[in-house]
């Protein structure tokens, strides 16, 4: 008889699971596997020159597209250009483009927003009067999903996009992101 319970419970408990990964893979907006995604983000982008003591705030508009790993790990590409410029001492200062490969880091749990983490490296050029430089550098930042509709979700993030020669760009975004 005991035989018989124990098969029982261990039969109802992994039905149990079989139906909770079955509803969370259906959660779209919160990475399904394999799932695909593509966002829109305007971000507000901080570019602060070490060597004269001064920063510019800049905006961009950026497109992404990504694929979930898992439901924990996604591969990203980013590609972006400036919006909006800043003047510093009468020199106009503006993000050019960038672009760069990130891997994200999902928090999945059941609330309707999901916490996550971004790392990979981003290549921007930007302008500072006649001046353009670019270069490539480590990128990291963390930031949120939030669901908004089936397969859709907003999204608010901070990322260190670049610190190298006495320049540091960061920015705080503010998107869309749509999962297929």
């Amino acid at each position: 008889m005991t035989i018989r319970k124990n098969v029982l419970i261990a039969s109802i408990a992994t039905a149990g699971l079989a139906m909770a990964s079955t509803a969370s893979a259906a959660d779209m907006y919160k990475s399904g596997v394999g799932g695909l995604y593509a966002g829109l983000n305007y971000t507000f982008m901080n570019v602060d020159f070490d060597n004269i003591n001064k920063d510019a705030d800049v905006g961009t508009i950026s497109g992404k597209v990504g694929v979930m790993a898992n439901e924990y790990i996604g591969l990203e590409a980013r590609a972006g250009f400036g919006a909006t410029d800043d003047d510093i001492y009468g020199v106009d200062v503006e993000i050019d483009n960038f672009f760069g490969g990130y891997a994200t880091f999902n928090m999945v749990n059941e609330s309707p927003v999901t916490p996550y983490a971004v790392i990979g490296f981003t290549r921007a050029e930007l302008e500072a009067g006649t001046e353009s430089d670019d270069g490539s550098d480590f990128s990291y930042g963390a930031g949120i999903n939030f669901a908004m509709a089936q397969n859709v979700s907003g999204n608010l993030e901070y990322m260190r996009y670049y610190d190298d020669d006495d320049v540091t760009v960061d920015g705080i975004g503010l998107g869309v992101q749509f999962n297929f």
